[in-house]
């Protein structure tokens, strides 16, 4: 899939953050094609391996953007999380666990799992802890990454030996005060070219988060060289909730007019009412992760009795406050 077709896919699914859908989409078609560069030739190109970190308030779609991109690609894909890897007594094994399911995923088929993406979220917490102890056990994560990010053979109890030379790492993170850091350093001034193409060429540069930004923060070098591509998503507002609710394939609305469906029900679901769930989750200060929450609390007294009545029904929100209007199977309204 081109870059196009890619963003294209994960617009289905994902509502916004259009700039980081691209810089994923690109690192993805790039990577992929220096696979065959690999594959037919020595190119120093294709010895280049561009992992990539999402930067980003929680709920923005981190990873629902991975999920949706390895399910477009029907590519083997994992997550874990970083916090739980800091945790181990073991961090060797959490990660050989970490590719045995990749290899899972990939029907045991070493080659194929080779070429799949793993995801680690929660990157952040590896740099940002004020322990002692805990920060130093950020840092041996961090250290133990280094390799497997950046290819090697991974020899799975079993026998079976996977390449991550070919497989795409993904880290994610909120990285809360990176902002700070940022707004502290030197920024660019006059570069000399011509007037129009100065300010977006500074501007740019000077909203772009450096490696500096990253070793402040917490992360070791190497680690950060690691993740050379950087994809920044925004926070989500009111709108982006209210299109997150309706829009995507997937959607909350359409999973639960399915479910209403297979009961022989109609759900039907005034504007207001989104706009409503779309206020609270703002207050929650979570992203998106609220909707689904919501939307079940809203759901379940429905829900609870719907099963027991007859099919035909007809359940109408116009208000998050007020009861559905209910239609009775051949009755008008």
């Amino acid at each position: 899939m081109k870059p196009r077709a890619i963003t294209a896919f994960l617009d289905r699914y994902v509502i916004g953050q259009d700039e980081a859908k691209q810089t994923l989409a690109v690192a993805v078609y790039t990577h992929f094609r220096k696979l065959a560069l690999a594959d037919g030739a020595d190119s120093g190109l294709a010895q280049t391996k561009s992992n990539v970190l999402l930067i980003g308030p929680t709920g923005t779609g981190k990873t629902l953007l991975c999920q949706t991109l390895a399910r477009g690609l029907k590519l083997p894909f994992v997550t874990a999380d970083a916090t739980a890897l800091s945790q181990s007594r073991f961090v060797g094994d959490e990660l050989t666990a970490l590719m045995l399911r990749l290899l899972e995923q990939a029907g045991g088929d070493p080659q194929r799992a080779g070429r799949g993406i793993v995801f680690i979220d929660e990157i952040d917490k590896l740099a940002s802890a004020d322990e002692p102890e805990r920060a130093g056990a950020g840092r041996a994560v961090q250290h133990a990454l280094l390799k497997i990010m950046e290819g090697s053979l991974i020899h799975l109890p079993g026998g079976a030996t996977i390449d991550t030379r070919h497989t795409l790492f993904i880290c994610g993170g909120a990285f809360v005060g990176l902002d700070a850091i940022m707004a502290g350093r030197t920024s660019y001034g006059f570069i000399g070219t011509s007037d129009s193409d100065d300010g977006r060429i500074i501007e740019r540069l000077n909203s772009r988060i450096k490696p500096t930004d990253l070793f402040a923060y917490g992360l070791i070098p190497e680690f950060t060289g690691r993740l050379p591509i950087i994809a920044r998503l925004t926070a989500l507002g009111r709108e982006d909730f209210v299109r997150i609710m309706q829009e995507p394939a997937d959607s909350l609305y359409r999973q639960f007019r399915e479910l209403f469906r297979l009961e022989g029900a109609e759900l039907v679901i005034d504007p207001p009412v989104f706009a409503q769930i779309a206020e609270l989750a703002l207050e929650y200060k979570v992203g998106a992760r609220s909707l689904r929450g919501i939307f079940e609390e809203l759901m379940t007294p429905v829900l609870y009795t719907l099963p027991d009545e007859a099919p035909g029904s007809r359940i109408h929100f116009r208000s998050l406050f007020s009861a559905p209007e209910k239609t009775a199977a051949g009755q008008g309204g």
